[in-house]
């Protein structure tokens, strides 16, 4: 699919509205990244937070889409809890969102929605950066949404020769499971009802694609108890950026990825769906760096 053209995106007074959809995200550094970024390029970027804990409950996400469609936005992030609820709300899937089931950003474009996926090439840029000679033969993934559908394929494409699921929801751990069958058929694939049963046949490393561990939502989604020195921890809730999970995987010695780097990645190329422009990484990652760590 090929990108727009920036004079169509920013028009004659060179400015984009943007937005973010999703709970409890007033702690996000999209907005940032995306307005520094745009700057950066002599361009003006207003990037708005649309957080449904702050509207009226019961709010559907419909009007919320299209509010910002009628507002004039250039496009929407989408986050939890609304990744695989909006698919149904667009006119057109790129292959990235088409391949996972999952979109995290939305492009209104000559009276159509588009739909992307930057979560799944994003953590599997981050993880093949921040990763390499990681083992990979075992790894648990704990949680099955929208992001972890993204997560479980950027894995398969770096190498994890068999993921183990877990999710609360063991029928959305089966749904991941059957899916994984059909696009990454060299995956394979188990579903456990607990992370206790996961870690009693051995991991090289796991990945929280839970919300646990937001600030939102403190707590740990892997018993500190169960981690080893051995094993490597992933984490792509990056508000608080140290989640507890990652505190207790470092003190234990583990070797761990923060959820920056894909915070970062899946900006760095819906940037480019949004605006038809190419984002450079580094500049990104130095507006994500200077919000500090929390």
């Amino acid at each position: 699919m090929t990108k727009p053209e920036p004079a169509d995106v920013f028009g004659r007074d060179k400015s984009i509205a943007l937005g973010l959809i999703g709970r409890g995200i007033q702690k996000s550094r999209t907005p940032a990244m995306h307005e520094a970024e745009a700057a950066r390029q002599g361009l003006r970027c207003v990037y708005k937070l649309l957080d449904a804990d702050l509207m009226p409950e019961g709010t559907p996400l419909a009007d919320i889409l299209r509010s910002a469609e009628l507002c004039g936005f250039a496009g929407c992030n989408v986050t939890f809890p609304y990744k695989i609820e909006v698919i149904a709300l667009l006119d057109e899937l790129d292959d990235s969102a088409a391949a996972v089931g999952a979109v995290n950003t939305v492009v209104f474009r000559h009276g159509r929605r588009i739909g992307y996926n930057t979560d799944y090439s994003g953590y599997a840029e981050a993880f093949r950066r921040g990763m390499a000679g990681a083992a990979r033969a075992r790894v648990l993934q704990i949680g099955s949404g929208g992001a972890g559908v993204a997560v479980s394929h950027g894995l398969a494409d770096n190498g994890v020769e068999a993921l183990v699921l877990v999710d609360a929801d063991p029928a959305r751990a089966g749904a991941l499971a059957e899916l994984l069958g059909r696009t990454r058929p060299d995956l394979a694939v188990e579903v456990c009802a607990t992370v206790e049963d996961a870690a009693a046949g051995g991991l090289d490393g796991l990945v929280n694609c839970t919300p646990m561990g937001m600030a939102k939502l403190p707590g740990s989604a892997f018993p500190a108890e169960l981690l080893t020195p051995a094993m490597w921890v992933s984490d792509i809730v990056y508000f608080p950026l140290e989640t507890r999970l990652l505190a207790e995987a470092r003190a234990k010695g583990c070797r761990v990825l923060p959820g920056s780097g894909m915070a970062v990645w899946q900006a760095v190329r819906a940037f480019g769906h949004f605006t038809g422009l190419d984002a450079d990484p580094d500049a990104m990652e130095a507006t994500f760096r200077a919000l500090g760590a929390e």
